[in-house]
């Protein structure tokens, strides 16, 4: 028997939820042996534990972020039983009362649906994409506008060679064993490097106060979408990108470099810090769920970061859950 069948008023839950990543410990729980960060899972859960539910409460990330990586839409479900007088959470409910708990947190819920108790957030996923965030011409990291900091990778180069890392990039496209882009983790003997790279993009981007600044800062977007990826693949094949793109790789070496299936081919000193990198979407297929993978493909490339990727999860305007004050939400869920 499942969850929802042996309790009545227990139901499984598909939450999506943004975060700035430098406050935490990547987005699953932090080892329990480990002081210091704790993991974006952990406040969720302890947000989700404020509301009192009978069952112990774990959630089940769909994507496994690094420290200081952030994220406009990851996810995640979990079950949650309630008291035999109170029926599920609704969605809006739920939605409001986890933010309220979460309110000394850069973590923020931005949907919620009930889902079947045999839906699962991470092996549901048809596709995630990463989005990754570089400023030129930035000699040093306080000649960025505030809203900047710690959101993107700022170099002092003022030009790099665009049309070489759209190459380089094409030559990752597709399926290959990305073992040379992987770092080394305790699952590498576990999961295999071979992974379809549905698409990578090279595209002019934009600072979050571009039209209020008094200086226009060049701003680059790389974005890379698959089903999966291995530990630290986004990172190292940005950071490759634009080594391509500054001259310091060519073309043809990086083919070298995949072709070699070695994480010790993979030059030293490249790697793009987390900071600038985004996990924008993870869409599924299921029709419970499709109003999360609405398609915004009438957005044109030249739109800001916000409008392209923090709208991307979102669902038509006649679906979205209107907000509603904090100030009156914390009876709805004691």
């Amino acid at each position: 028997m499942t969850f929802g069948q042996t309790m009545h008023n227990g139901a499984r839950y598909l939450i999506f939820f943004q975060y700035i990543g430098k406050k935490y410990r990547g987005a699953v729980k932090a080892p329990s042996n480990q002081l210091g960060l704790k993991g974006v899972q952990d406040h969720l859960e302890d947000a989700i534990g404020k509301l009192k539910p009978l069952n112990t409460v774990s959630l089940s990330v769909s994507s496994r972020t690094d420290t200081g990586v952030n994220a406009l839409s990851n996810s995640a479900h979990f079950d949650l039983q309630r008291r035999k007088d109170k029926p599920p959470f609704t969605a809006e409910i739920l939605v409001e009362a986890l933010n309220f708990n979460l309110s000394a947190q850069q973590i923020r819920i931005t949907r919620a649906v009930r889902v079947p108790d045999d839906f699962h957030a991470r092996f549901r996923a048809q596709s995630r994409t990463y989005v990754y965030r570089i400023a030129l011409e930035v000699s040093h990291h306080s000649k960025l506008p505030l809203t900047e900091s710690d959101l993107c990778w700022n170099l002092c180069d003022t030009k790099l060679d665009v049309g070489a890392m759209r190459e380089a990039a094409a030559l990752l496209v597709g399926t290959h064993d990305f073992s040379s882009f992987r770092a080394v983790s305790s699952d590498i003997h576990f999961i295999s490097p071979v992974k379809t790279l549905n698409a990578a993009a090279v595209e002019p981007g934009s600072s979050f106060v571009s039209a209020h600044f008094h200086r226009e800062i060049p701003f680059w977007e790389v974005t890379f979408t698959a089903r999966s990826f291995l530990y630290k693949q986004v990172r190292r094949m940005t950071g490759a990108l634009v080594a391509v793109g500054r001259g310091q790789l060519s073309v043809p070496r990086l083919q070298e470099i995949l072709e070699a299936r070695d994480s010790l081919s993979f030059p030293q000193g490249i790697v793009a810090p987390a900071c600038g990198l985004f996990l924008t979407r993870v869409d599924y297929k299921d029709t419970v769920c499709n109003v999360f993978s609405y398609i915004t493909s009438s957005y044109p490339q030249t739109c800001s970061f916000h409008n392209r990727h923090q709208r991307s999860n979102s669902p038509p305007m006649e679906n979205r859950i209107n907000p509603v004050s904090s100030s009156h939400v914390d009876p709805l869920f004691l």
